[in-house]
């Protein structure tokens, strides 16, 4: 097989630079290792910032995410048993964020690229990339039982955090910076409607806990935990109860509890690889970087990278031009350390410290009124929440 750009990965970071290019004319070929029913039930982020609604619009992904997507003009923090909004069209020009899950995201990219996209191929699993500092790198995947080449001008590593393409980059050639936080996130999805109308990030004694939702009818949401909680040592009545005592204030709201139908626990860690490109193979996404969730950034990290890269690869497309394509590990890794910073700063502000003491707790108390006392410091987490600009 022979194309311009090889995409390693049919997540929706990989779907979504297919469609972008496909849409400009540019040839490419996806190669995904896991089944189309695996990949469209993955679950994952929510929260889309707004440049990723842009980029959906852009590529002609927007339908169904326009009608069923939940806009929200904020979030909500809460701490000593109060309650805070955090309007960010206020304090952002009019920015807003919406929830549209990573799963519908995925359902509607692949459904879009199988009816008149590039080829996609599914359960083709990447094994090696060779030569990627020649002007033809290839890929060597397994797909339908058999060995096969896929010839490339560009190769994009789009294939998560545990893919192939970031060990390609031989030793001495990038750095890799990474923390691994001291608890997990027990999250869970249920049955039931949200009780909320935007998220609420609460903070108190007993740990962090977070209220968000998937649809009217579906919410999802966290309690944080020790690292090594087992979820089957949470019965629904413990989970429930806990979360009610997390999100408790003076004042009237009630969690509506249901049948819970999913838990998971999420472990918490930051990691940032430089650079992002090695010769003609370039890294976007989770093959680049994680964040804690905390901030929300995970999925829209991934769709800022993909925005610059498919206009490099349009750029050189159309006018022979490779100067985006040099600078884009440069410009990515701005934008991607300041989303890290802003996650780590959310993740540490929220969490119940195991090893903190009094006045770890008194710091996280004065941030937490410095943003709800201060418009500047409200409009910088409104700010970094809804999406900073692309640094092009």
């Amino acid at each position: 097989m022979r194309t311009t750009v090889g995409i390693i990965g049919g997540g929706p970071a990989g779907l979504l630079l297919a469609r972008l290019l496909h849409r400009a004319g540019v040839d490419c070929v996806v190669l995904e290792a896991r089944t189309r029913e695996y990949v469209e039930q993955r679950q994952r982020a929510g929260m889309l910032e707004q440049g990723t609604v842009d980029a959906l619009r852009e590529a002609g992904a927007a339908e169904r995410l326009v009608a069923e997507g939940l806009v929200h003009q904020g979030i909500e923090l809460r701490f000593d048993r109060e309650r805070h909004h955090i309007d960010f069209p206020a304090l952002t020009g009019g920015r807003t964020v919406t929830i549209y899950a990573q799963t519908e995201i995925v359902k509607d990219l692949v459904a879009l690229q199988l009816a008149d996209g590039p080829p996609l191929l599914f359960e083709a699993a990447a094994l090696a990339v060779e030569n990627p500092q020649s002007a033809t790198p290839v890929v060597r995947f397994r797909h339908e039982g058999r060995e096969r080449t896929l010839t490339c001008d560009w190769i994009a590593g789009c294939d998560g955090f545990h893919g192939i393409s970031r060990d390609v980059f031989p030793a001495g050639t990038g750095r890799s910076y990474a923390h691994e936080y001291p608890y997990s996130w027990l999250g869970i999805l249920a049955e039931v409607p949200p009780s909320c109308d935007e998220l609420i990030y609460a903070r108190g004694e007993r740990g962090f806990a977070l209220h968000s939702m998937r649809s009217p009818s579906v919410s999802r949401l966290y309690l944080q935990v020790s690292n090594g909680t087992d979820a089957d040592d949470w019965p629904d009545d413990r989970i429930w109860d806990e979360l009610a005592a997390r999100f408790a204030i003076d004042g009237d709201w009630t969690l509506e509890r249901g049948p819970i139908s999913a838990k998971s626990v999420t472990t918490m860690r930051s990691y940032v690889h430089e650079p992002m490109r090695h010769g003609r193979l370039l890294l976007a996404g989770d093959a680049a970087h994680i964040v804690p969730p905390t901030g929300a950034k995970g999925l829209n990290l991934a769709v800022a990278d993909v925005r610059v890269l498919a206009r490099a690869f349009i750029e050189l497309h159309r006018t022979g031009n490779t100067q985006l394509l040099d600078r884009y590990s440069e410009l990515c890794l701005r934008r991607v350390w300041q989303a890290t910073r802003f996650s780590d700063d959310m993740t540490r502000m929220l969490h119940a410290q195991p090893n903190g003491d009094a006045f770890d707790d008194r710091m996280q108390l004065a941030r937490l009124r410095r943003i709800t006392a201060s418009r500047h410091a409200a409009a910088e987490l409104a700010v970094n929440y809804s999406g900073l600009p692309l640094p092009l």
